[in-house]
């Protein structure tokens, strides 16, 4: 630019700097195109902000494909004037698959690790969720569109259990589980940082950790109201009409 223009790299700069521009940045949007967003969103931010009462909201979701990963050399410590430090290499020693239930009332999490992701496996974690939650109380499952949720075994298994009410979130809209939330927590303080011999050690490390967030859980508040996120997507939305 600055040679196109006919001024010094510097003057650019400093112009760039005065507007607050900064042209080799760049971020990541994605608009649901579900053709009852405003439906979903309105029926799954109500949840958040207006629970209904003798029931619990909790936020169902599967972090799938979580590797176990065992570094080539073990990994040096931290030290005054330097940072912990880890091989970029890796082995591949399998995976597994952790299954969470995020409760809104006190950030509990019920959680379970298993080798595949199907409607088998979905409907032993719903048996699981229902064996761990006061059976006089409504569960309200916030999920995501995945076909295993949808699966008519699971439809089967909901209805012979009237207690249950699945809301789905609109589709490419994943932000909107405050599971996901957590997942970035586990996965930041205990999964990345970690290096794992086999599928058991990653297993009981998820385990541990699950055990230790439930003895002292962070409730995650969501204060979004629905009308003010449909507001940000007016003026996104706006945003491009005026490039095309």
């Amino acid at each position: 630019m600055a040679k196109a223009q006919g001024i010094s790299r510097m003057a650019v700069q400093r112009i760039w700097d005065r507007h607050g521009l900064k042209p080799h940045l760049t971020k990541t949007f994605k608009l649901s195109r579900d053709q009852r967003f405003v439906e979903k969103l309105y029926d799954v931010v109500g949840l958040y902000l207006n629970p209904p009462d003798k029931a619990l909201v909790l936020c169902v979701d599967e972090k799938s494909q979580i590797q176990a990963l065992d570094r080539t050399q073990p990994g040096l410590p931290i030290k005054k004037g330097r940072c912990g430090t880890m091989t970029h290499d890796y082995k591949r020693n399998g995976t597994t698959t952790l299954f969470a239930a995020l409760s809104m009332l006190d950030g509990k999490v019920i959680g379970d690790c298993m080798p595949r992701h199907r409607h088998q496996e979905f409907i032993r974690f719903l048996n699981k969720i229902d064996a761990e939650t006061p059976s006089n109380l409504d569960l309200h499952l916030i999920v995501d569109n995945y076909a295993t949720h949808k699966h008519p075994r699971v439809k089967s298994w909901i209805r012979r259990h009237p207690r249950f009410h699945i809301h789905f979130v609109p589709t490419s809209s994943s932000w909107l589980n405050l599971v996901e939330r957590w997942f970035r927590e586990i996965t930041d303080k205990r999964i990345r940082r970690g290096s794992f011999q086999s599928v058991p050690e990653l297993i009981a490390a998820i385990e541990d950790y699950l055990k230790c967030h439930n003895q002292n859980p962070r409730v995650f508040v969501w204060k979004a109201s629905a009308d003010s996120i449909m507001t940000k997507i007016a003026k996104c939305k706006e945003a491009l009409g005026t490039l095309h």
